[in-house]
């Protein structure tokens, strides 16, 4: 038998479930938002899963820095074509970074100098209220370029933050500032323990009329211009005894928005939106079909672990015959192919169809994404499947499964202890899984396996 401390099962903060702060990045053009956003992605960013049909575009990344772990946004390029154009971009960043992230980070430049633009978005930044930091890029000397620095005092945000970005100077008292300003222990998110659903998918599939169906009132805006939510919204929905919270996403309404923005800022609201949520309701058009936009927006849910429900709206909209839902169903699971363990409810916003059912399959599944299994059992069903199954091996060498047991939940995670981690394919772990979902069931939630290597040591 192995042996190993307990302290090995948890070296990752495999526990570690709270919601994480949001952090967005604002800036005008060549202020060096791009070089920032990789430095303090690193490699990270570069990691594409194995989840087929999802692309990992540069738009958001996950940080740790210290005890501290958050999501970074990108809130999009500005094209400098014009003085006017720039800044109306410029305000349209803020207005992301003010409704969707914790805290905001003003880029400003000191080649550059302090800009009219910069002021005026200053302005906006301050009187949102939400923590901001100021930092100036491209000091490279920073004998050099100090009397420069102290120029941005005048937009009276705070102290501003000499980096160079390119250079790797001053990033850690830039995010040392940055997470001052995180809540302690995200204290106010445990006291809550209404569930909490993020009714994420493009925009115009109508996500905020099943809000509005479901809350019986006209809480969001409605209308049949694609993105007119222009925040996340937040609304409390009572059934049969219990209350919870959803979690209400869309793009901001632009003019003249181009496809490729829409895409762009309806992922930053979903990033946002699943950071919170117990479960996520991705909402997709029948009239259209499944999108390789939904597998992108899906696969954000997926890769955070959460609940997961495929809502496919307008169903009413949609002519049917005999084989008409099998037809859907076989073309959802084909394009979302990486979840299928997500449950599928065609549902109609509009009349109201199967919505009462909604509710029960949330409920399902946030008690399976709160499962826990006990260990025995856990490796008896382990053992089992690898006699069904031998382990895959590799120059005479084979692997070993010593032992499996269950670390966390939300989602539910595993750590398998082997001889050797590199034995362990992709393969047989899926496969380990789908015994586990045969035994456990485990519908509507993401598992996660961390492999852990022990040699043969005895006790």
């Amino acid at each position: 038998m192995p042996c190993w401390d307990e302290k090995d099962i948890y070296t990752e903060k495999e526990q570690d479930k709270m919601s994480k702060p949001v952090v967005a990045v604002v800036g005008r053009p060549n202020v060096g938002k791009s070089t920032l956003f990789n430095v303090l992605a690193g490699e990270r960013i570069s990691i594409v899963q194995d989840t087929p049909g999802v692309t990992r575009d540069r738009i958001y990344a996950e940080i740790s820095w210290l005890d501290y772990n958050f999501t970074l946004i990108d809130t999009g390029g500005i094209e400098p074509d014009s003085r006017d154009i720039i800044l109306s971009q410029m305000r349209e960043q803020a207005e992301i970074a003010i409704a969707t992230a914790d805290v905001i980070i003003f880029l400003t430049d000191v080649r550059q100098g302090l800009q009219d633009a910069d002021s005026k978005v200053a302005d906006m930044l301050r009187r949102s209220g939400k923590p901001v930091t100021l930092v100036v890029n491209k000091v490279d000397s920073f004998e050099k370029y100090m009397p420069d620095v102290y120029e941005f005092y005048n937009l009276g945000i705070g102290d501003p933050v000499p980096v160079s970005a390119a250079s790797r100077l001053g990033i850690g008292e830039m995010l040392d500032e940055v997470v001052s300003h995180f809540p302690e222990n995200g204290s106010q998110e445990e006291e809550d323990g209404r569930p909490k659903v993020a009714v994420i998918g493009k925009p115009n599939v109508g996500k905020s009329s099943l809000v509005n169906r479901l809350a019986n009132e006209e809480r969001v805006i409605v209308s049949d211009i694609a993105g007119t939510t222009r925040d996340a919204i937040d609304t409390d929905i009572r059934y049969q005894d219990r209350e919870y919270v959803f979690i209400d996403t869309a793009g901001l309404r632009r003019k003249n928005k181009i496809k490729g923005e829409i895409e762009r800022y309806s992922i930053i609201r979903a990033v946002t939106a699943v950071e919170r949520a117990d479960v996520c309701v991705i909402v997709i058009d029948a009239t259209e079909g499944v999108t390789e936009q939904d597998a992108k927006i899906a696969g954000i849910a997926h890769e955070r672990g959460k609940g997961i429900i495929i809502a496919v709206n307008k169903w009413d909209a949609v002519e049917k015959d005999d084989h008409t839902i099998y037809k859907h169903t076989e073309k959802i699971r084909q394009v979302l192919s990486f979840m299928p363990y997500a449950e599928l409810l065609f549902i109609s916003a509009k009349s109201g169809q199967r919505l009462h059912k909604l509710f029960e399959l949330i409920d399902f599944v946030i008690e399976n994404n709160s499962l826990r299994v006990a260990t025995g059992v856990l490796n008896e069903i382990v053992s089992e499947a690898v006699a069904m199954q031998q382990p895959p091996s590799d120059k005479g060498r084979r692997l070993k499964i010593y032992y499996v047991t269950q670390v966390a939940v939300k989602p539910p995670t595993f750590v398998i202890f082997v001889n050797d981690r590199k034995l362990m394919h992709f393969s047989y772990t899926r496969y380990l899984e789908n015994q586990i979902r045969e035994t456990f069931g485990f519908r509507g939630t993401a598992l996660k396996f961390i492999i852990r290597e022990r040699k043969d040591k005895q006790v």
